[in-house]
């Protein structure tokens, strides 16, 4: 997946270790729960999921977030407001993994967000002012692209449901 992304879609998705271990290549899956009815989301590394593994499913990437140039998402205006980066290479990732926590709960513990960043690695700022960025992201007002409202909404569902194939009309792919 990070190869097509990175073919086709502005860099903002890292390529760090391009074995699942750094967190640079953080993406978020969204897709439907197991009851069909409700939306999951979750970070997952692209540079070690396959393409064809979308099938039915909503990517996001970091270039999703913002609304327009003047209004960032709660999740990077928090890691600006905190300092929590320096570099900047690995910020996408640790911006869409705070991004999947972000959409599946209204707070977060210390602990919650230290569970959410398990997978992603800096070198530079250290983890203290991200962590802080990630307990204080809700209390920034609902953003007016990706809001917690509008990413577990029944138009959404719907759009997802539409894409919900049959077991016999599954996308088939040799190996997959």
């Amino acid at each position: 997946m990070l190869e097509y992304l990175r073919d086709r879609r502005p860099d903002g998705t890292k390529e760090g270790c391009a074995e699942g271990d750094c967190g640079a290549c953080t993406v978020v899956l969204g897709e439907l729960a197991a009851d069909g009815r409700s939306m999951s989301y979750r970070a997952i590394n692209s540079c070690i999921r396959f393409l064809a593994t979308l099938d039915g499913k909503e990517l996001i990437t970091v270039e999703s977030l913002q609304a327009n140039e003047r209004d960032l998402h709660p999740v990077q205006q928090a890691m600006m407001d905190h300092h929590a980066s320096q570099c900047g290479f690995c910020t996408p990732g640790f911006v869409m993994s705070l991004f999947a926590l972000y959409l599946n709960r209204n707070s977060a513990r210390r602990e919650d967000v230290i569970d959410a960043l398990a997978g992603n690695l800096c070198r530079c700022t250290g983890y203290r002012p991200i962590i802080e960025a990630g307990q204080n992201m809700f209390a920034y007002p609902e953003p007016a692209r990706w809001s917690r409202t509008d990413a577990h909404s029944v138009t959404r569902l719907r759009l997802l449901q539409t894409l919900r194939r049959d077991s016999r009309d599954a996308l088939r792919l040799p190996g997959f």
